[in-house]
Protein backbone atom coordinates (compact mmCIF):
# COMPACT_ATOMS: atom_id res chain seq x y z
CA UNK A 1 0.00 0.00 0.00
CA UNK A 2 1.14 3.53 -0.78
CA UNK A 3 0.83 6.00 2.05
CA UNK A 4 -1.01 9.31 1.67
CA UNK A 5 2.29 11.19 2.05
CA UNK A 6 3.80 9.24 -0.83
CA UNK A 7 0.77 9.95 -3.02
CA UNK A 8 1.01 13.66 -2.22
CA UNK A 9 4.73 13.63 -3.05
CA UNK A 10 4.13 12.12 -6.49
CA UNK A 11 1.30 14.55 -7.19
CA UNK A 12 3.57 17.44 -6.22
CA UNK A 13 6.29 16.14 -8.53
CA UNK A 14 3.83 15.98 -11.43
CA UNK A 15 2.61 19.52 -10.69
CA UNK A 16 6.20 20.80 -10.69
CA UNK A 17 6.88 19.08 -14.03
CA UNK A 18 3.82 20.72 -15.56
CA UNK A 19 4.79 24.09 -14.09
CA UNK A 20 8.31 23.83 -15.50
CA UNK A 21 6.99 22.86 -18.93
CA UNK A 22 4.63 25.83 -18.90
CA UNK A 23 7.47 28.20 -17.95
CA UNK A 24 9.60 26.88 -20.79
CA UNK A 25 6.79 27.47 -23.28
CA UNK A 26 6.02 31.00 -21.99
CA UNK A 27 9.52 32.30 -22.61
CA UNK A 28 9.96 35.34 -24.82
CA UNK A 29 12.60 33.58 -26.92
CA UNK A 30 11.96 30.03 -28.08
CA UNK A 31 14.29 27.56 -29.75
CA UNK A 32 12.83 26.55 -33.08
CA UNK A 33 11.92 23.06 -31.82
CA UNK A 34 9.85 24.56 -28.99
CA UNK A 35 8.30 27.07 -31.40
CA UNK A 36 7.26 24.22 -33.71
CA UNK A 37 5.27 22.75 -30.83
CA UNK A 38 3.78 26.05 -29.64
CA UNK A 39 2.69 27.22 -33.09
CA UNK A 40 2.05 23.80 -34.69
CA UNK A 41 4.01 24.81 -37.78
CA UNK A 42 6.61 22.67 -39.56
CA UNK A 43 10.27 23.60 -39.25
CA UNK A 44 10.82 24.96 -42.77
CA UNK A 45 7.65 27.07 -42.78
CA UNK A 46 8.33 28.33 -39.24
CA UNK A 47 11.82 29.55 -40.12
CA UNK A 48 10.51 31.15 -43.33
CA UNK A 49 7.77 33.03 -41.47
CA UNK A 50 10.02 33.98 -38.55
CA UNK A 51 12.57 35.32 -41.03
CA UNK A 52 9.92 37.48 -42.70
CA UNK A 53 8.82 38.69 -39.27
CA UNK A 54 12.38 39.61 -38.33
CA UNK A 55 12.03 37.44 -35.24
CA UNK A 56 15.10 35.22 -35.67
CA UNK A 57 18.18 35.57 -33.47
CA UNK A 58 21.26 33.42 -34.17
CA UNK A 59 23.72 33.02 -31.32
CA UNK A 60 26.66 30.62 -31.65
CA UNK A 61 24.69 28.18 -33.79
CA UNK A 62 21.54 28.44 -31.70
CA UNK A 63 18.40 29.76 -33.38
CA UNK A 64 15.98 31.68 -31.17
CA UNK A 65 12.61 33.09 -32.19
CA UNK A 66 11.20 36.19 -30.50
CA UNK A 67 7.59 35.35 -29.64
CA UNK A 68 6.41 38.95 -29.46
CA UNK A 69 7.63 39.79 -32.95
CA UNK A 70 6.38 36.49 -34.37
CA UNK A 71 2.93 36.90 -32.77
CA UNK A 72 2.61 40.40 -34.27
CA UNK A 73 3.50 38.98 -37.68
CA UNK A 74 0.96 36.17 -37.33
CA UNK A 75 -1.85 38.63 -36.63
CA UNK A 76 -1.82 39.72 -40.27
CA UNK A 77 -3.16 36.26 -41.17
CA UNK A 78 -6.11 36.50 -38.76
CA UNK A 79 -9.47 36.10 -40.49
CA UNK A 80 -12.65 37.56 -39.00
CA UNK A 81 -15.48 35.26 -37.94
CA UNK A 82 -17.83 34.12 -40.69
CA UNK A 83 -20.78 33.77 -38.28
CA UNK A 84 -23.56 36.31 -38.61
CA UNK A 85 -24.22 38.43 -35.49
CA UNK A 86 -27.53 36.59 -34.91
CA UNK A 87 -25.85 33.19 -34.82
CA UNK A 88 -23.14 34.13 -32.32
CA UNK A 89 -20.95 31.58 -30.62
CA UNK A 90 -22.78 28.52 -29.32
Amino acid sequence: MISEQTKEYYQLGKKNDVRESAKRLRRQFLRYKDAEIVYSIQHKKLLEMAGKAGAIYRIDGTVLINRDLFDQYLEQFHEPSTLSPEEGPQ
